[in-house]
């Protein structure tokens, strides 16, 4: 039997890796004579090594090729080479505009460009110390230019001129949770509930439709509550020029100086997520236990930001989008019927700015109502942030509509080695109900990263409110639901979810948020706190402390101590909770974990044990003196689906199964896929026709369709991220010659790149012109999609990858396509294990072959080139 895998590191990358090598440590730019005695040839006469005679040297025509600026990857695009003025012989890159605009070239500099071949081509003598090669052995092309001449940029984050719009496509994206619950005195309960965005793009241009929904029923209602609403149809799209986010649509107010609220209408906001990732604020995070497996909803102003299944024991959600500011609801409904609710007050960090830049938000509309449509007169609102000098910045702004106008000033220090601080005050005068309130309010806020010592302090704030200051929200509030309501004293009214609210009437507000590690004891302290106080009402607070310990205990490594608290108190509404964990590695993968807890008064002793099949699929089994339950998390190609099961004392049971996915489709072709966020920035990949090849962003991969098409949903707007083949889970007939590639895409773009994928078997072959003669060794082999799929050793003998039964492939040489190779129209079932006698018919002078790559002379854009 034939060992191909060794003949092809034999002759492939051994002898051709050695010729390259050659050539790339002769000195000067002249002509290369290879001594072919060095060469084991039968034949070396019939020799072909044209493509090698030069230092650095490539034959004049476009090839794909990834393009690196100081070692950095920016774009994977098409470069021609041509002959310059100065040296028929030779060849020279021609950086396009379009590569040029990629670069980030300060404005300064890009007048002072000088070009070449009819003002195509960047003449690179016109910056000094700027240096371009070209490398076929790697496909790349490198660029060196003095940091001077280009704009600022950072670890992972491209400047604007290196973003990717993305391609025009539609979208539907979902997340689900169906639940049933049994109970012995109210029988079977099921509910389905959801949320997600149906959307389009369109250049620049996002248009998004949010929905949720909720469907319940049981034994003696066969369809109860029954609610789907469109919550949000709006449009967007960013201005890099500006590093801002055009919105315009129904939307909601996201400021650093007032409160937020729906309205409809106009925003342009500078866009912090289009900032280099130093400069940029935090999202909030959602900290929690559940007693059983529970569904987390967490929503703002009645439409749901997110919802999901958690299992059993402590929770913490961390993606939430940056940009959601203000108060956010939080629901926890437990699989044993029972529910708990609080109240979570976002903060953003100092409202600081870079020396000499503006930071800016614009919003001009009429409020609006989930429910109820138009809410109020038409407003106008505006803030800014002005770095002053390194250490200050100014702030303020002002909203105002036909009865309500409030104005705020404040400034930031940046105390270097102390963080930062930021104050400002506001003052607001409300027109509601014949009545005219004014009252100011005093805001302080801290942030400081304590490197040194592995700390940090995420956010402290402090504000203080006059008796009669009126938030815009709570002022909207007063006017619809009047200053004395059904309940009797100011500012009652009824929420459509929680029962009666106040209005207005805030007095302090605290808030702090803080990390901790303590790296030599192994141990980690997260905390924080949130308290609203009230002229006439009884506070609200909420705090949570979370310590964790890893310890090591005789032969048993890596065990943990957890200890988890949270108090809650919102008008007559009291939660207090602790949670006590122990946990130990079992087996090579899973955990096992001793729970004592105490929730809502009761006392409960569980255990757990997690663990993973693979690494796909994870799965956590609990037991307590009252419940058992099962937890299973799958990550499929097509949707992230939860599957939750528990029984309860008493004979009551619930079963509850949750799916996140959505489906992309563009002009290249269509997938399903799991996503991470609805609506969000994702990246097509084109594996070239090519099924079920294994396509990794930074989770698990995605394999893809039968289209040969995969959406990867873990991007990242604004940084740069990188899509690659999983080698490691190729199938034994696919090889990938293009395995990575990387992008920077805008907020919501449907990125789209092609990897370069073969499908086939491989063999041995060896070649026959017509005369009986091999072709010239160094001849290269082409399948009809151009792509590489061998070179010609000696005596004709080539490893061919890709082999499909009939298909036909093209040998070249001397810059030409000569002949053409037919494939066996059957390929033996077990394999090819012999190696193929192929005979290479001549190409007639007015045959139409398709041409190979590297032979075309102009330059062209590949369909993928980063806008």
């Amino acid at each position: 039997m034939l060992n191909t895998s060794k003949i092809k590191n034999t002759l492939r990358p051994g002898l051709f890796g050695g010729l390259m090598s050659l050539a790339g440590t002769a000195l000067g730019a002249g002509d290369i004579e290879f001594n072919t005695d060095v060469l084991d040839l039968s034949d070396r006469t019939n020799i072909d090594l044209s493509q090698f005679a030069r230092s650095g040297f490539i034959l004049p025509g476009t090839y794909p090729m990834a393009v690196h600026l100081n070692a950095q990857p920016i774009a994977e695009q098409s470069v021609a080479f041509y002959p310059p003025d100065n040296d028929p012989k030779g060849s020279q890159a021609c950086l396009s505009r379009n590569l040029v605009e990629q670069l980030g070239l300060k404005v300064s500099e890009v007048g002072r460009l000088t070009w070449w071949k009819d003002g195509a081509c960047l003449d690179i003598q016109g910056l000094p110390g700027m240096e371009v090669s070209g490398d076929l052995a790697t496909s790349t092309l490198s660029i060196n230019v003095p940091q001077a001449y280009l704009e600022y940029n950072a670890v992972n984050w491209d400047p604007p001129s290196r973003w990717d719009e993305g391609v025009a496509g539609l979208l539907v994206d979902y997340s689900l949770t169906a639940q049933s619950n049994y109970q012995r005195d109210d029988g079977q309960r099921q509910n389905l509930s959801g949320n997600g965005t149906v959307g389009a793009n369109a250049g620049a241009w996002r248009f998004r439709a949010d929905w949720q929904g909720r469907v319940e029923s049981d034994r003696q209602e066969a369809a109860g509550p029954q609610k789907l609403e469109w919550s949000r149809y709006y449009a967007y799209r960013a201005i890099p020029a500006l590093k801002a986010r055009l919105v315009v649509g129904e939307s909601y107010l996201y400021s650093d100086l007032f409160d937020s609220f729906r309205f409809t209408g106009a925003a342009l906001n500078s866009d912090q997520s289009q900032l280099p990732p130093n400069l940029r604020g935090y999202a909030p995070e959602v900290v929690g236990v559940a007693k059983t497996n529970a569904k987390v909803i967490i929503s703002q102003q009645g439409r749901v930001l997110y919802e999901t299944l958690v299992a059993a024991g402590p929770f913490r959600i961390q993606d939430l989008n940056d940009a959601v500011t203000g108060k956010l609801d939080v629901r926890v409904e437990e699989q044993d019927g029972s529910v708990h609710t609080f109240q979570l007050n976002t903060a953003g960090v100092p409202y600081l700015t870079r020396p000499g830049q503006v930071r800016y938000k614009l919003a001009s509309g009429r409020p609006s109502n989930l429910q109820n449509g138009s809410d109020g007169a038409f407003f106008g609102t505006g803030e800014f942030s002005w770095g002053v000098s390194n250490g200050w910045s100014l702030f303020g702004g002002g909203i105002t509509d036909n009865n309500y106008r409030a104005l705020s000033v404040g400034a930031g220090r940046d105390l270097l080695a102390f963080g930062a601080v930021s104050l400002d005050v506001t003052q607001s005068r409300a027109n509601v109900w014949n009545e005219t309130l004014s009252g100011k309010s005093y805001r302080l806020q801290y942030s400081k990263n304590f490197e040194e010592y592995d700390s940090q302090v995420t956010f402290a704030g402090y504000r203080f409110s006059e008796k009669n200051f009126l938030s815009m929200s709570e002022y909207l509030d007063a006017r619809h639901y009047g200053l004395n309501g059904e309940l009797g004293g100011r500012g009652d009214y009824r929420d459509h979810n929680e029962g009666w609210k106040p209005i207005g009437g805030s007095k302090a507000l605290y808030t702090v948020t803080v990390n901790k590690q303590f790296r030599d004891l192994g141990a980690t302290v997260y905390a924080s706190y949130n308290k609203q106080t009230y002229w006439d009402r009884p506070d609200t607070h909420r705090w949570n402390l979370s310590l964790s310990r890893y310890f090591n205990m005789g032969t048993v490594k890596n065990m943990s101590l957890s200890l988890n608290m949270h108090r809650t108190q919102e008008y007559n509404y009291k939660d207090n909770g602790m949670s006590l964990t122990v946990s130990l590695p079992l087996g090579r993968t899973g955990t096992l974990a001793l729970d004592a807890n105490r929730l809502a008064g009761k006392n409960s002793f569980a255990s757990r044990y997690s663990d993973r099949f693979d690494e796909r699929n994870s799965y956590q089994l609990s037991a307590s003196d009252t419940s058992a339950s099962g937890y299973l998390n799958h990550m499929g190609n097509h949707a992230d689906i939860d599957v939750s099961a528990s029984r309860q004392q008493g004979g009551s049971s619930s079963l509850g199964v949750s799916a996140r996915g959505g489906a992309t489709l563009t002009a290249y072709g269509a997938a399903l896929h799991r996503t991470t966020s609805t609506g969000g920035t994702r990246l097509m990949v084109d594996t070239a026709g090519v099924p079920d090849v294994p396509v990794r962003g930074y989770g698990a991969p995605t394999r893809s369709n039968v289209f040969g098409k995969a959406v990867i949903s873990d991007i990242s707007s604004y940084q740069r991220t990188a899509a690659s083949v999983d080698l490691e889970r190729l199938p034994s007939n696919v090889e990938a010659t293009q395995s990575v590639t990387q992008l920077t895409l805008t907020e919501g773009a449907i990125g789209y790149r092609s990897l370069d994928v073969i499908a086939g078997e491989k063999a041995m072959a060896v070649l026959r012109l017509a005369d009986g003669n091999p072709p010239p060794f160094g001849a290269t082999v082409q399948n009809l999609k151009q792509q590489d799929t061998g070179i010609v050793n000696d005596g004709g003998q080539v490893y061919l990858s890709g082999i499909q039964a009939g298909e036909q492939m093209t040998v070249s040489w001397g810059g030409d396509a000569r002949c053409l190779l037919t494939l066996p129209a059957t390929l033996p079932a077990d394999g090819l294990t012999d190696a193929l006698q192929l005979r290479c018919e001549a190409v007639a002078a007015d045959s139409s072959l398709p041409e190979p790559a590297g032979l075309s002379g102009t330059p062209t854009d590949m369909e993928n080139t980063a806008s």
